[in-house]
C-alpha cells in the first residue's frame, strides 16, 4: 500500500468532503462564479412580453458545479445560470431567481424577460438570475432518451384507446420511453429530484455571495420554492409563487385533476366559439361546437390533415388554448377552416409552429419525466391506471387520456420513487405572495388555497379567467402588486381570508377576452403538462 502523502490543498478537500461539499463548489463558494459573455448562444427571449428599450445591461454567463448527489458530493454536473445585473449602486435588492416551470424548462429563457418586464425601476435593484436546473438545456448533462424524429414521427397512435390493443401500443410506447432513459441515464436518474433542484438553488445562492435571495416561480416553479423554502427557510428575503402546484398532489393526483380542468378550460373555449359563430360558423351553443370538435378529431383519425395531423397531433395543439387564451383565436380560425371548408393547412401550419417535438422539447420531456417519477409513488399496476382514467374520461374527455399517456412512463420508470419533501411552514420565512387564475387549467385554483394553508403568512392574489402565468403578462394591477412586495415585502389584502376558505385575500381584474383576429397570437408553449 502506497504511502499517503496530504497537503494543505488535500487538506481542504478532505474537509470539503467531510461536510459533504465537492472541491469545485468549494473553489466557487471561495472565488465566485466566473461570469462572462453568454458566447455561441442566440440572443435569450424571454417567455414574459418585453418592453422595447427597458433592459439595456448585457447578458453574462457562468456555470456552478454542484454535487450529483448531496450524500456523496465527489461526483459534480454543471449547472448553467445567466444574469441580467442591477445598475443601482445603492438601495440594492439582491438577487432574483426565476424559474419557469416544467419540470423541465429553462430558466435562463425568461431573464429577459422578467428584467425587461419588472415594474417601478425594480430591474436596477435586482440581479435577475436564471438557471437551467440539473438536466435541462445547457446544464451540463443534458438528458436526452429518444430520436425525437423519430419516436414522435406524425400522425402518432391515437391517444384515446379504444380497445385492448390500441392500448397495449400505447403502453408500449411509454414502457420504451422509460426503457431508453434508464438505459442511457442509469446514473443520474436516482438524482433528478425537486429536492436536489432546491440544494442546487442553495449552491447558487452560496455562490452569488448572497445571505439571501428572492424566488419568483411560475407552475412547477412553485413547487420548486415552496421545497426550498422548507429546506433553507432562513435564506429567502421574497418569494413569489405564480400559477401554484399543489402541494399535496404530487405527482400522479394532480393530473387527474389537472385533466377535469383542462375540460373546463375547453368547455370556455368552446363556449368563446359559439359567441363568435358569425365569424366561425361552428355553431352558436357549446354542444354544436362540441359536436363539430368531435367530427373533426374523428375525420383526422381516418385520414390526418396532410398525412400529418391525427388526433394526437390534434390534441397537442390544442391543450395550448388551456394555457393562455391569448392563441384562441388562431386556434378557432384553423379548426372553422378544416370543419366549413376542408381546408388542412391551416391545422398543419398551426401544429408545426407549436406542437413539433424537436431536440430541446425532448430534453425538456426526459427531466419532467426524471423528476416526477423520482420525487413521488406513482402506480405500477396498470389496472390502476386504466380504472381512474376510464372514470375521468367520462367527466372529461378532452385531455384525461392524453395527459395519461404523458406520464405513462412513470409506470415503468427504472428509478424506485422516493418521498417528497413535507412542505411546511416557519417562522424564519419571510411572507409569500401567490398569484393565481381562478380557471388556471395547468395548476388549478384549489392548488393555490391549499398552498396558502401551509404558508400563515401567505396571501393569495387570485385574477378571473384561466390564463397560466399571470405576473409581467400583460396585468398592469398585478405587476402592481407584485412590485411593492418585492420593493417592500408588501402584500395584497389585509389577510382576512380564512385559511380554509377559498376566498382569495385580494383581487385584480383580468385581462379582457379574446376577441377574433386574423392575425396569429403569440402563447408561451409550456415544457410539461404539469406545470409548464
Amino acid at each position: 500500500m502506497k504511502k499517503r502523502v496530504v497537503g494543505i490543498a488535500a487538506s481542504i478537500a478532505m474537509l470539503a468532503a467531510a461536510l459533504g461539499v465537492p472541491q469545485g463548489a468549494v473553489a466557487q463558494e471561495r472565488e465566485g462564479l466566473d461570469w462572462g459573455p453568454c458566447e455561441g448562444e442566440a440572443p435569450v427571449t424571454g417567455a414574459v412580453p418585453a418592453p422595447a428599450g427597458r433592459v439595456d445591461n448585457p447578458m453574462e454567463c457562468a456555470t456552478l458545479r454542484v454535487p450529483l448527489d448531496y450524500a456523496n458530493p465527489y461526483q459534480t454536473i454543471g449547472i448553467a445560470l445567466n444574469r441580467i445585473k442591477g445598475r443601482a449602486t445603492h438601495d440594492r435588492l439582491g438577487a432574483l431567481l426565476v424559474n419557469p416551470g416544467g419540470p423541465g424548462a429553462s430558466g435562463r429563457e425568461l431573464v429577459k424577460g422578467v428584467a425587461a418586464g419588472l415594474p417601478d425601476g425594480l430591474a436596477d435593484r435586482f440581479d435577475v438570475i436564471g438557471f437551467d436546473p440539473r438536466g435541462v438545456g445547457s446544464s451540463q448533462p443534458a438528458l436526452k432518451c429518444v430520436d425525437p424524429k423519430r419516436y414522435y414521427q406524425a400522425p402518432r397512435p391515437d391517444q384515446v384507446p379504444v380497445t385492448r390493443h390500441d392500448e397495449s401500443v400505447l403502453i408500449g410506447r411509454a414502457r420504451k420511453y422509460a426503457q431508453a432513459c434508464g438505459e442511457r441515464w442509469s446514473w443520474m436518474l436516482p438524482h433528478m429530484t425537486t429536492e436536489n433542484s432546491a440544494r442546487d438553488m442553495d449552491m447558487i445562492r452560496a455562490a452569488l455571495g448572497e445571505s439571501k435571495i428572492s424566488f419568483l416561480g411560475y407552475s412547477y416553479g412553485t413547487y420548486l420554492g415552496a421545497v426550498y423554502a422548507t429546506l433553507f427557510p432562513d435564506r429567502l428575503k421574497r418569494l413569489v409563487m405564480d400559477s401554484v402546484v399543489d402541494p399535496r398532489g404530487i405527482w400522479y393526483r394532480s393530473n387527474l385533476d389537472q385533466s377535469i380542468a383542462f375540460q373546463d378550460r375547453h368547455e370556455d373555449f368552446l363556449r368563446w366559439i359559439a359567441r363568435h359563430n358569425q365569424v366561425y360558423r361552428l355553431g352558436a351553443t357549446e354542444r354544436a361546437v362540441s359536436f363539430a370538435w368531435n367530427a373533426m378529431r374523428d375525420r383526422l383519425g381516418d385520414r390526418p390533415a396532410e398525412g400529418v395531423v391525427g388526433p394526437s397531433e390534434l390534441d397537442d395543439v390544442y391543450t395550448l388554448g388551456g394555457y393562455s387564451d391569448a392563441v384562441w383565436p388562431q386556434l378557432a380560425k384553423a379548426f372553422s377552416a378544416y370543419v366549413k371548408r376542408g381546408e388542412a393547412t391551416p391545422l398543419v401550419n398551426i401544429y408545426r409552429k407549436h406542437a413539433v417535438i424537436d431536440a430541446k422539447d425532448e430534453n425538456s420531456y426526459a427531466v419532467y419525466l426524471a423528476v416526477q417519477c423520482r420525487d413521488a409513488a406513482w402506480p405500477r399496476d396498470w389496472a390502476r391506471w386504466r380504472t381512474d382514467m376510464t372514470r375521468a374520461n367520462a367527466r372529461a374527455p378532452f385531455l384525461t387520456w392524453p395527459n395519461a399517456w404523458y406520464n405513462a412512463p412513470c409506470a415503468f420508470w427504472p428509478q424506485p420513487a422516493g418521498t417528497p419533501v413535507r412542505i411546511q411552514d416557519d417562522d424564519r420565512l419571510p411572507p409569500v405572495l401567490l398569484i393565481q387564475g381562478e380557471r388556471d387549467a395547468a395548476t388549478p385554483y384549489a392548488g393555490a388555497v391549499r398552498m396558502r394553508a401551509l404558508f400563515h403568512r401567505s396571501r393569495l392574489l387570485a385574477v378571473p379567467g384561466g390564463n397560466h402565468g399571470v405576473a409581467l403578462n400583460g396585468n398592469a394591477c398585478v405587476d402592481r402588486r407584485l412590485a411593492a412586495y418585492l420593493r417592500e415585502g408588501t402584500l395584497p389584502g389585509a389577510g382576512g381570508a380564512r385559511q380554509d376558505s377559498a376566498a382569495p385575500d385580494a383581487r385584480c381584474p383580468g385581462v379582457p377576452a379574446p376577441v377574433p383576429v386574423v392575425a396569429p397570437a403569440t402563447v408561451r408553449v409550456p415544457a410539461g403538462h404539469t406545470a409548464g
